[in-house]
């Protein structure tokens, strides 16, 4: 296939393009590094004819800090959406597929357990807000163009060298001033990157909106002894609750500077996990276990 991949130098865009890059003509999208060089924030770019668009670009998760801060998910992750497809308007032939790459933040939940695609969106953060905009436009824009349409919907993504909280975490562990709370007994939904990058040809012949998570959704106790095995460090030692409620207490008063207040407290020690029994059921999705592939 001809294939058009945007945010080809992110975490995930560089084990999408490892997967489908042997096989397919690739045409890749970044600000630098890749066939074409665009700001898709700022933007309409000349695009190639394809037969699949799988749209990974977007501005990842972070608590903004401004206003400026709070734009640029828009600008980026909804208005660089709508350039992508006015692009794609502009090469006269559309393509067959378009996979959007979302988020589980979408639903808005800070805790739940095997919440499914059914759930009501009702992300009130920038983030999630963006990502749900972007995709009513995207499924408008191939319901109207007649393009089979897939969203994946996904939680923490897990493979060597991560951005984020998991990269934070490994280099806790291996500096040594990583602790698990109340035990880490909390579970998160995950899932390898290189799972995803493997079912987009099937998801795209197929379309729908999907959950996808490695099935078993590792606690953080879990997930910290595997990183420290591998690590060669010993088990993450473990801050009791009632002690972290002081921390989070003293958080409270002095600001997001503090590593921990009780907005970050009760995320950190309620479940989290998402119901993926929609992609196993509808293709085929097979995902390896995130505790028994993880390699750092």
């Amino acid at each position: 296939m001809k294939i058009l991949l945007t945010g080809a130098s992110g975490f995930l865009g560089q084990s999408i393009y490892k997967e489908l890059s042997p096989l397919n003509e690739m045409t890749t999208i970044s600000r630098t590094g890749s066939t074409l060089n665009v700001d898709l924030a700022k933007m309409i770019p000349e695009l190639p004819h394809v037969d699949l668009v799988v749209h990974a670009a977007g501005k990842a998760h972070v608590v903004p800090r401004s206003m400026a801060e709070k734009d640029a998910f828009f600008e980026v992750n909804l208005n660089g959406t709508h350039n992508l497809l006015k692009g794609l308007e502009k090469s006269k032939v559309l393509p067959d597929s378009f996979v959007f790459i979302s988020t589980v933040a979408v639903y808005g939940c800070e805790a739940g357990v095997m919440i499914n695609e059914s759930r009501f969106l009702d992300a009130k953060d920038p983030y999630g807000q963006s990502k749900i905009q972007a995709e009513q436009l995207v499924q408008d824009w191939c319901r109207k163009n007649n393009v089979i349409c897939t969203i994946l919907r996904l939680p923490l993504l897990v493979g060597k060298n991560p951005p984020g909280n998991l990269g934070a975490m490994i280099r806790g562990i291996e500096k040594g001033y990583y602790f698990n709370i109340a035990g880490g007994k909390a579970k998160k939904s995950m899932v390898l990157a290189a799972d995803v990058a493997r079912v987009i040809p099937l998801v795209a012949v197929k379309g729908g909106i999907y959950n996808l998570t490695d099935g078993n959704h590792p606690s953080f106790e879990e997930l910290s002894a595997s990183i420290a095995n591998q690590l060669g460090k010993g088990k993450p030692l473990n801050i009791p609750l009632w002690f972290a409620k002081i921390m989070a207490g003293v958080g409270d008063l002095f600001g997001e500077k503090m590593p921990i207040n009780n907005n970050k407290l009760n995320k950190i020690t309620a479940d989290l996990t998402f119901d993926d029994r929609k992609a196993r059921e509808l293709i085929q999705w097979k995902p390896m276990s995130v505790l028994n592939s993880l390699i750092i």
